[in-house]
């Protein structure tokens, strides 16, 4: 039987990461992407790069784009409330709480779950529900937890003829983002695919300015940063300031919140 899966593909490095993870694993993929009202919303014009970039090596991947703009535009969220300013600093610091959206995740895996029941129903398939999430999100999304998606999980499975077709995939949930950068070399190496130009077309910062560069400051770029300064690489999205001031500004965020702790 052929490997299929369905994933959200944010158009962030740990979306693009799974991404080349299951193509590098010979699945046929069906992406998903949400406009929820994302300030961020340079993200879903990076995922299009990158599906974009696979069709040009001849990697085909079914992308569709979910507008939630509607739906979710009363959620209080820094992320999605325009008078509500994205806060700075480390990742896990209690502030970065300000930046979940609320039932977000949920609202996600059921579409997910929707359209990969959908598939394995009409093709009579085994289908995967593939997510990037990871342990650096744990301490502040309670909707990328394994306790979480496991509960999750049982419901969809209580509430829908043929579950048994379907089930969740999350490779990183016991990793961090340097587990997938890591795991994105050897992919994209397989593939054939160029690193830098994969995770160029990718966004993690939650306030991009009009130009698409990162301000290096939010808890997400700050994660990023130092993922990727762990794995010896400088990051190829465009930064506000030349990587080297972007890299110590991170690795001195990193050192005052170690302080405080």
């Amino acid at each position: 039987m052929p490997k299929c899966s369905v994933m959200a593909l944010s158009g962030g490095m740990d979306s693009t990461g799974l991404l080349m993870h299951l193509l590098a694993d010979d699945h046929e993929v069906h992406a998903l992407s949400y406009d929820y009202g994302q300030k961020h919303r340079l993200e879903l014009d990076r995922a299009k790069a990158n599906v974009a970039y696979l069709a040009s090596h001849d990697i085909h991947v079914s992308h569709k784009i979910i507008d939630l703009q509607s739906a979710m535009s009363p959620f209080y969220s820094a992320l999605t409330t325009d008078d509500y300013e994205v806060p700075e600093g480390h990742y896990e610091e209690d502030q970065m709480k300000q930046t979940v959206v609320p039932n977000r995740n949920a609202i996600f895996s059921s579409i997910l779950y929707g359209y990969a029941l959908s598939i394995a129903l009409k093709r009579n398939w085994e289908v995967k529900i593939a997510l990037g999430v990871h342990s650096g999100d744990h301490a502040i999304y309670p909707d990328c937890r394994p306790e979480f998606y496991g509960a999750l999980e049982n419901a969809f499975q209580i509430g829908n003829y043929s579950s048994e077709k379907v089930s969740f995939y999350l490779p990183y949930i016991g990793g961090n983002k340097e587990t997938i950068l890591k795991d994105a070399e050897k992919c994209l190496d397989r593939l054939g695919l160029d690193f830098n130009t994969v995770f160029a077309n990718t966004n993690t910062s939650y306030d991009p300015d009009d130009m698409g560069r990162s301000s290096g400051k939010s808890g997400a770029d700050v994660e990023r940063i130092l993922a990727f300064h762990a794995v010896g690489r400088a990051d190829p999205v465009p930064y506000v300031k030349p990587w080297p001031e972007v890299l110590q500004d991170a690795i001195n965020t990193e050192r005052k919140y170690k302080e405080k702790i």
